[in-house]
């Protein structure tokens, strides 16, 4: 049994997809699911990891990420303190099952990750196909958070999920992964829908009256009570296969027509 340590809730989420949860010895704070996991100790949140109690732990190796804007801090700590890691960095959803088979490889998993990511690339493809084709674009906007404003660019996996699910990432021409912006130049580029998901915050606590409140949107077609869709983040800030339940769940609200809504107890992969 090797001793691993997870530092992002992408990750912890991929090594239960490979079947090696019970390996898994340490997590950041923002790990949640799946719920077998919670038990296990703290690490801190996932842009801040305390490396000592990291080490205490003894892992065989940590599973690290550069996901998010900051994450460069833990990699120099596991640097520094001679920590054997492997690091993920994410970008469009192609990267996802490479990231499966990545991290297989590293556990020596690697024909069980290739399986693991074929069944993800599958149900992928079958979404795909179901979408139709004879519509109006949908013209997204996805809001990571909101003061200051965050929301993906061009290449993250968000744009590619617009385009899978037939619509397109207002943003998805600005260069990078996050793009900072402000409510007044979303206003300007006239989206359909507003499609909320904090990062790190439980949607319970994301309320759509504040959002129907600010001035710039006043009286906008997205800005309406059924254009603005607050979502589950843990199934669109986080590169695993958690996404396509996200996926699923989109298409469910832009086509109610062709598919039922996403069962949450029940993920696709």
């Amino acid at each position: 049994m090797q001793r691993i340590v997870s530092i992002c809730p992408s990750n912890t989420e991929i090594l239960h997809a490979l079947g090696l949860s019970d390996q898994i010895v340490g997590v950041d704070n923002y790990s949640d699911w799946p719920h077998s996991i919670r038990h296990l100790p703290r690490l801190g949140p996932d842009l801040d990891i305390d490396i000592e109690k990291l080490q205490n732990l003894q892992p065989d190796w940590v599973l690290a990420s550069l996901s998010v804007p900051g994450m460069e801090k833990n990699i120099d700590g596991l640097e520094k303190a001679g920590i054997p890691y492997l690091v993920l960095y994410p970008g469009g959803i192609e990267d996802i099952p490479q990231d499966i088979i990545k991290v297989g490889k590293r556990a020596g998993i690697e024909e069980t990750a290739k399986k693991v990511a074929d069944a993800f690339n599958q149900q992928l493809n079958e979404i795909i196909t179901r979408i139709p084709r004879d519509r109006s674009t949908p013209r997204l906007y996805w809001e990571w958070w909101p003061k200051p404003v965050f929301t993906p660019g061009k290449d993250n996996w968000l744009t590619d999920v617009s385009a899978i699910v037939g619509g397109v990432n207002i943003f998805g021409d600005e260069e990078g992964q996050t793009v900072q912006t402000d409510w007044t130049n979303v206003a300007t580029r006239q989206p359909d829908y507003t499609l909320v998901a904090w990062t790190g915050v439980p949607i319970e606590r994301v309320k759509k009256h504040v959002i129907l409140k600010r001035p710039e949107w006043q009286g906008l077609p997205f800005a309406q009570d059924e254009t603005i869709h607050i979502l589950e983040e843990g199934w669109y800030c986080r590169p695993s296969q958690r996404i396509l339940t996200g996926i699923r769940h989109l298409a469910h609200l832009l086509y109610p027509d062709h598919f039922s809504s996403a069962d949450p107890q029940q993920p696709l992969l």
